[in-house]
C-alpha cells in the first residue's frame, strides 16, 4: 500500500503519537523542531483570517435579503438546539467531581478586580484594518457580515462575487498546500509538548482534565454527530469522515481557527455529494454557501470549545468549596455566556468572579489550557462547527426529518451511558483518594537563600541594668556581634516553625538577609504585640517582624519604609463564602461578628464602618479556629496571611469583598530615636527591591512557588 493512499488523518495521528513518544523518551529540547512547529502553525494562521472574511462576504453577499432573513431564523433554531444539548452535558459533568479538601498559597490575582470586558470594542471594529492586523476575530467577523449585507442589494454584483470567489478559492488552495506538511508539523508540535510538559502540573488538575476529556469525547464523537444523524439524511460515518482530518489537526495544534478553511471545504463537499441536498440546491436555495457563512461566525460565538470555560468555572467553584444551586446555573448562563464572545482566557476572570471564586484559579486554567484542554476545546469546536451548517442546510432544503430507527438509542442509551460514565469517574476518584498536600508544602519549607548563625528565645530575657537604649542600633549590633529581632507568634507566613522546628518565614528570611549584609549573627525573640514598643524603646530589640502601616501602628511605632503589602480579605468557612461578597452587605448586617487580629485592628475604621455588627479584637488568628470562638463569623485579615491559614485549615477560604480595597503596606517597627538606622533600613529595603530579592522571597513564602519556578532566582544574588 503506497503512502499516498493512506488518509491524511491517519498520517497526522501516527506522527503525533511518534512525536509524543520520541519527545517523552529523549526529553531533549531541539530548537530546530520548535522552529518548524511554529512555522507550520503560522502558515495555517496566514490563510485563516483572510478566508474567514472572504467566506462571509461571498456567502452573505450572494444571498437575497429574503433568503438572508429566512436563513437567520433557521440558523438561530439550529444553533440553540446544539447549544442546549452541549450545555446540558456540561452541567451534568460535575457529577464526576469527588469531595476533596483543597487550599492554595496566596495569589495576587485572588484579590485583583478583573479587567472590564469591552464588548463594543471586541465586536464593533472602529478600524477594520486594525482588527485584521491584530486578529480581533469577532470584529473581523462583524465587519465581514456587514460588507456581505451591503453587497446583497448591489446591482451587478456578480462580477464582484466572481472575483472574491476566485480569491477565496486561491486562499483555500494555499491552505490545502500547507496541510500536506501537516504530518511533519504535527510531529514537531507533539515532540515539543512532550519535552516541555511537567507531570507535576497534571496531578493538580487530574479531575478537571479527565472529566473534560470524557465530556469532549462524548459530545464530539457521540452526542452531536448522533443528533445530526437523527434529524438529517447524513449518516454518522459520513459526519466523522468529513471532519476527522480537521479534528486531528485542531487537536494537535490546539487551534480551531487554523482549520476553518479546511473544514469549510470538507463540509461543502459533504453537502454537494448528498443527493437530497443537491436536489434542493438546484432549486436555488444556495445551500453551498452555508458552511462559508456559519463556520467562521461560530468561531466568534460562545459555542463549541468555548463552552469548556463554563465547565472550568463549575470546577473552580467545586475545587474552592463553593456551593452551587440551580440559581447559580441560571446566573452562569445569563451573565457568563456573553463573556465568551471574546477568548476564554479573557473571559475566565469574569466567570470566576460570578461565583466569587479566588482568581488564583485562573493560574490553574492557564496550566490546563496549555496541557490538553486547549486542544480539547479545538476538537469540540470542529465537531460543533460541522454539525451546525449541516442542520441549517437541512432546515433550508426541507430535508429535516426524524430518523425513528435511531431515536431510542440517541434519547435513552447515550444519556444513560454518559451518566454512568460520569458517576464511574466520581467513584474512581473517591477510590483513588486524595492526599491533601497543602499543609506539607507549606510547613516543610526552608530558607531560599543561605542563612546566618541563629539563636531562638521563647521570651524576652530580663534586661541588664547597664542597658544603653540610646546607643545607635547599628553601633549596638556591631558591638554585640548579632542583631536581635522580635517576632510575633502565630504570624503565618511571615514567622513560623517548619516541620523540623526551624524558625522560617518571609520576614524571618528577610532578617537573615539583613544580618548577612551587616556581617553579624541573629537572635530571634518570640514576643506579643503589646511588648514590642517597650522592648524597642529600651534597646533590647533592634527591630521586629512586619506589621501593617495603619494609623494605630504609626502612633505606637516608628516604621521602616514598606517592604511588602497585603490586601484586606475575610477568612470564612467554605459554605459561607457567598455571605461576604460585597462590603455594603457585610457592614449592613446586624447579626455578624467579625474577628480582627490586633495588628490589623484600626479602632477608628472599625467604629466608622461596623456600626451594625460587632468587631472583636483577637490576640492571635489561631483563636478564630478554636471552639470557644465559634461565635465569630469571619476574620478580617491580610489576604496573604489568611491564605497561609487556609493551608492549615482547608475547610476555610479567603474572600476579598467587592469593591476591592487598596492594599495595606507592611513595614518593620524600629526604635523611635534612631534616624541613622531608619535611613539605613530605607536604603537597604530599596536595594533589595531593586535586585528582586524581596520579590523572590514573596513568591517563595507567600506565593508558594518552588525555587526553579521563580523567574529572577537564577540571576539574583541576595548580597548585591
Amino acid at each position: 500500500m503506497s503512502l499516498n493512499r493512506i488518509p491524511l488523518s491517519f498520517k497526522i495521528l501516527f506522527t503525533m503519537a511518534l512525536g509524543l513518544t520520541t519527545g517523552g523518551i529523549s526529553q531533549t529540547n531541539i530548537q530546530a523542531l520548535g522552529v518548524l512547529a511554529d512555522t507550520f502553525v503560522t502558515l495555517l494562521q496566514m490563510t485563516a483570517l483572510p478566508y474567514i472574511a472572504l467566506s462571509l462576504i461571498v456567502g452573505i453577499g450572494g444571498l437575497s435579503p429574503l433568503q438572508a432573513g429566512k436563513a437567520f431564523k433557521q440558523s438561530l433554531l439550529a444553533l440553540l438546539l446544539l447549544l442546549f444539548i452541549a450545555l446540558m452535558f456540561i452541567f451534568v459533568t460535575p457529577l464526576a467531581f469527588p469531595n476533596w479538601p483543597h487550599a492554595d498559597f496566596y495569589s495576587p490575582g485572588a484579590i485583583k478586580a478583573p479587567d472590564e470586558l469591552d464588548l463594543i470594542a471586541l465586536l464593533v471594529p472602529a478600524n477594520p484594518f486594525y482588527a485584521l492586523a491584530h486578529t480581533v476575530i469577532p470584529a473581523v467577523v462583524l465587519f465581514s457580515i456587514f460588507v456581505g449585507i451591503g453587497l446583497m442589494s448591489v446591482k451587478g454584483k456578480r462580477h464582484t462575487l466572481s472575483v472574491l470567489t476566485s480569491l477565496q478559492a486561491a486562499v483555500a488552495n494555499i491552505s490545502n498546500m500547507v496541510m500536506r506538511f501537516a504530518p511533519i508539523g504535527v510531529f514537531c508540535i507533539a515532540y515539543r509538548a512532550a519535552v516541555t510538559i511537567e507531570v507535576s502540573q497534571i496531578d493538580g488538575l487530574l479531575v478537571y482534565i479527565v472529566s473534560s476529556t470524557l465530556l469532549v469525547l462524548l459530545l464530539s464523537f457521540a452526542v452531536l454527530p448522533a443528533t445530526v444523524a437523527l434529524l438529517t439524511p447524513f449518516s454518522y460515518r459520513q459526519l466523522v469522515k468529513a471532519f476527522r482530518e480537521a479534528m486531528v489537526t485542531a487537536f494537535a495544534t490546539g487551534s480551531f481557527f487554523i482549520v476553518i478553511p479546511v473544514l469549510i471545504e470538507k463540509t461543502k463537499a459533504l453537502l454537494a455529494h448528498t443527493e437530497a441536498i443537491s436536489q434542493a440546491d438546484n432549486n436555488r436555495t444556495h445551500i453551498e454557501k452555508i458552511p462559508g457563512i456559519l463556520i467562521p461566525i461560530s468561531f466568534s460565538l460562545p459555542v463549541g470549545g468555548k463552552l469548556l470555560a463554563i465547565l472550568f468555572t463549575l470546577f473552580a467553584a467545586w475545587f474552592s468549596g463553593a456551593y452551587i444551586g440551580s440559581g447559580d446555573y441560571a446566573m452562569l448562563l445569563i451573565a457568563g455566556l456573553p463573556q465568551l464572545f471574546g477568548t476564554s482566557t479573557l473571559a475566565m476572570p469574569k466567570l470566576l468572579e460570578l461565583f466569587n471564586v479566588s482568581a488564583s484559579m485562573f493560574d490553574f486554567f492557564i496550566v490546563a489550557e496549555n496541557l490538553i484542554t486547549g486542544r480539547l476545546s479545538a476538537l469540540l469546536s470542529v465537531s460543533f462547527a460541522t454539525c451546525l451548517p449541516l442542520l441549517l442546510a437541512c432546515l433550508m432544503s426541507n430535508t429535516f426529518r426524524l430518523n425513528w430507527r435511531y431515536l431510542g438509542r440517541n434519547l435513552v442509551i447515550i444519556p444513560m451511558v454518559s451518566l454512568a460514565l460520569f458517576l464511574t469517574l466520581r467513584f474512581g476518584f473517591n477510590e483513588i483518594g486524595h492526599q491533601y498536600q497543602g499543609y506539607d508544602n507549606f510547613i516543610n519549607r526552608d530558607f531560599l537563600y543561605p542563612g546566618v548563625n541563629s539563636r531562638y528565645l521563647t521570651q524576652a530575657q530580663e534586661q541588664p541594668l547597664n542597658a544603653r537604649p540610646f546607643t545607635s542600633v547599628l553601633t549596638r549590633i556591631r558591638q554585640r556581634g548579632f542583631i536581635r529581632v522580635g517576632y510575633f507568634r502565630d504570624d503565618l507566613p511571615y514567622a513560623f516553625h517548619n516541620g523540623e522546628g526551624k524558625l522560617v518565614g518571609f520576614d524571618i528570611e528577610i532578617m537573615n538577609l539583613l544580618a548577612t549584609d551587616l556581617q553579624v549573627d541573629i537572635e530571634f525573640v518570640k514576643i506579643y504585640h503589646h511588648q514590642a514598643a517597650q522592648l524597642l524603646a529600651s534597646g533590647y530589640l533592634d527591630i521586629t517582624s512586619g506589621i501593617p502601616v495603619i494609623p494605630d501602628n504609626l502612633r505606637e511605632f516608628t516604621l521602616t519604609a514598606p517592604y511588602s503589602q497585603q490586601s484586606l480579605a475575610f477568612l470564612v468557612k467554605d459554605e459561607r463564602r457567598s455571605e461576604f461578597v460585597r462590603w455594603q452587605d457585610i457592614t449592613a448586617r446586624e447579626d455578624l461578628t467579625i474577628g480582627i487580629p490586633e495588628t490589623f485592628f484600626y479602632q477608628n475604621a472599625v467604629q466608622r464602618h461596623f456600626t451594625c455588627g460587632k468587631a472583636w479584637e483577637i490576640a492571635s488568628p489561631r483563636l478564630f479556629f478554636r471552639e470557644k470562638y465559634r461565635h465569630i463569623d469571619a476574620m478580617l485579615y491580610g489576604a496573604a496571611a489568611a491564605s497561609a491559614w487556609t493551608l492549615l485549615y482547608p475547610d476555610y477560604t479567603v474572600i476579598a469583598p467587592k469593591p476591592v480595597l487598596p492594599p495595606l503596606a507592611m513595614a518593620f517597627p524600629i526604635n523611635k530615636n534612631d534616624q541613622e538606622f531608619e535611613l539605613f533600613m530605607r536604603n537597604w529595603i530599596a536595594m533589595k527591591k531593586q535586585n528582586n530579592s524581596l520579590e523572590n522571597l514573596f513568591d517563595y513564602w507567600i506565593g508558594g512557588k518552588s525555587p526553579q519556578d521563580i523567574p529572577n532566582m537564577a540571576a539574583t544574588r541576595p548580597d548585591e
